[in-house]
C-alpha cells in the first residue's frame, strides 16, 4: 500500500474511534476492532491517555463486552481464574485477555494494553495457592498449618488478607518461580506471574508494594537483619527479570508506595509506570457499587501534598503517573486537577466492580 493510503487509513481509524467515544462506546456492545497489523501493536505505556480499572464482576454477563467496546487505552483487570473461593477458577481468563487485546485503544489504530492486578505484599485466602485452614479466631494465634511467611491480619480490616514476609523463598515461589507449588487439574500455571504470562497479559499492576511500610512487616525484616524497602525493590526486580525472559515487552506498574523510590532509587529502573490511588478523593465502602460511601470522601490535604511531592519525582524521572480517584460528584474537577499535574486519571467508585459512570473527558 502506498504511503498516502496508509495515512488515509490511519485517519479513518482515528475518526472512527472518536465517533465511538462520542457515542458512548463505554457501554456493552460490539467492540471497535483493529486491523490485523494494528492488533499486535499496543500503545506504548508512555502514550496511554486513558485507562480503566476493574477487579470485581468480570464474570458478570456483559462485563467483558463492555470492556471490549470501550475506548480506553489501558485496562487493569483481576485475573479472575485465580479466585478459588467459588466457580471463578473456571473463568476463561486467557479468552478474556485475547478478546480485549483484539479491540482498539482510543486512537483506533493500536490495540488496548491489558495488565493483570497482582497483590505481592499480602496473601489472600481465596487464591489458588491457599491450601491451609481458613478458620481463624482473631483472638487466637494463627493456625499451626499456616506458613511462616504470614505475619499479621490486614491493618485495614480486609478479611482474608494477610501481610507477608515477601522476601521468604516460599512466598517468592508462589508469586514468581512456581518450583514447589505442584500441579492441579484446575490450573495450567504454577505461580501468579506464570499465570499472567500464560494467559497473555501485557504485564502486571503490583498492589501492596507499600507492604514495606507496614509495622509488622518492617519489624519482621529487622529481626532477620533485612531492610524491608530494599527487599520490596528486590522482589519487583525478580518479578520483572523472570517475566522479561519470557516476554521482553512485559510491563511493570507499581501501585501506591511512591516513597519507595526515595528510599530505593533503583526502583525507578524497575518499573514502567506508577499509579496512585486517592490523591484527592477516596471511598470507604468496598463492596456495594451503589453505596454513596464508595466515593467522594475528600482526601486529607496534607496527604494530597505529600503524594504530589513524591509523584513529582517519578514524573521528573520520565515515569508515567496514573491516578485513580474515587469520586462521582467531583469527577470533572478531579480530572482537571490530575491533568494539570500531568497524570493520566481515572475516576470511579471503590468497589471497582464495573466500568465507571464518569469516564474521562476524552
Amino acid at each position: 500500500m502506498r504511503k498516502g493510503c496508509h495515512a488515509v487509513v490511519a485517519l479513518l481509524l482515528a475518526a472512527t474511534a472518536w465517533i465511538c467515544v462520542l457515542s458512548g462506546c463505554g457501554s456493552s456492545g460490539e467492540g471497535l476492532k483493529v486491523g490485523e497489523a494494528g492488533r499486535s501493536r499496543p500503545l506504548p505505556i508512555g502514550e496511554v491517555r486513558s485507562w480503566a480499572y476493574q477487579l470485581q464482576g468480570l464474570n458478570e454477563p456483559g462485563a467483558v463486552e463492555a470492556l471490549e467496546s470501550s475506548a480506553y487505552d489501558m485496562l487493569v483487570l483481576e485475573p479472575t481464574c485465580t479466585d478459588w473461593s467459588g466457580e471463578d477458577r473456571y473463568f476463561d481468563t486467557a479468552g478474556m485477555v485475547e478478546r480485549l487485546k483484539g479491540s482498539a485503544a482510543g486512537d483506533g489504530v493500536h490495540r488496548k494494553l491489558v495488565l493483570a492486578y497482582l497483590d505481592i505484599g499480602e496473601a489472600e485466602d481465596w487464591r489458588w495457592y491457599w491450601n491451609w485452614s481458613r478458620a481463624w479466631d482473631p483472638e487466637e494465634p494463627f493456625p499451626p498449618d499456616w506458613p511462616g511467611f504470614i505475619l499479621a491480619p490486614d491493618p485495614d480490616g480486609w478479611k482474608g488478607n494477610y501481610p507477608v514476609a515477601y522476601w521468604d523463598p516460599a512466598w517468592k515461589d508462589i508469586i514468581i518461580y512456581g518450583e514447589g507449588t505442584g500441579t492441579h487439574p484446575d490450573r495450567d500455571y504454577r505461580s501468579t506471574t506464570d499465570e499472567v504470562l500464560r494467559h497473555g497479559f501485557d504485564g502486571v499492576y503490583l498492589d501492596w508494594v507499600e507492604g514495606y511500610e507496614d509495622p509488622d512487616v518492617a519489624e519482621a525484616a529487622r529481626a532477620r537483619g533485612l531492610n524491608a524497602a530494599e527487599e520490596m525493590s528486590l522482589l519487583i526486580k525478580e518479578i520483572r527479570d523472570y517475566a522479561k525472559r519470557i516476554n521482553p515487552d512485559f510491563i511493570v506498574v507499581q501501585q501506591n508506595a511512591a516513597a519507595l523510590a526515595r528510599e530505593r532509587p533503583e526502583t525507578l529502573r524497575l518499573i514502567d509506570a506508577i499509579a496512585q490511588e486517592a490523591v484527592w478523593f477516596d471511598g470507604t465502602s468496598f463492596n456495594d457499587w451503589n453505596d454513596i460511601e464508595g466515593a467522594d470522601v475528600p482526601q486529607d490535604p496534607g496527604l494530597t501534598r505529600y503524594y504530589l511531592e513524591l509523584l513529582a519525582g517519578y514524573r521528573n524521572a520520565g515515569i508515567p503517573v496514573f491516578d485513580c480517584e474515587y469520586t462521582v460528584k467531583e469527577a470533572e474537577r478531579a480530572y482537571a486537577m490530575s491533568l494539570e499535574q500531568g497524570f493520566v486519571p481515572y475516576c470511579t467508585r471503590r468497589p471497582l466492580s464495573r466500568l465507571t459512570t464518569t469516564p474521562p473527558p476524552r
